[in-house]
């Protein structure tokens, strides 16, 4: 099993919806909630998740998927980079 960056999606939950954040080439990627794809730092995507993983702001729900481990969080990783 690789632990490289690219085979994790993570997911933050909100009420209003979901954002994405995932390894796209040499880069991270946000897919907000309304669909718009946006490059990340690293330290962009650490600054989001870091407060959602500490509790500091309630009602935000963190998943972190392994494709190798998860088959849809596999397919999730395909068709995200292909741009659908």
């Amino acid at each position: 099993m690789r632990l490289t960056n690219d085979c994790y999606l993570v997911t933050l939950e909100f009420d209003s919806g979901e954002e994405h954040y995932y390894r796209d080439g040499d880069r991270w990627t946000k897919l907000t909630a309304r669909g718009r794809r946006m490059p990340a730092t690293a330290e962009q995507v650490m600054n989001h998740l870091l407060p959602a993983l500490a509790g500091v702001k309630p009602g935000i729900a963190v998943r972190v998927q392994h494709r190798d481990l998860n088959e849809d969080a596999g397919k999730t990783l395909d068709r995200l980079r292909s741009g659908e």
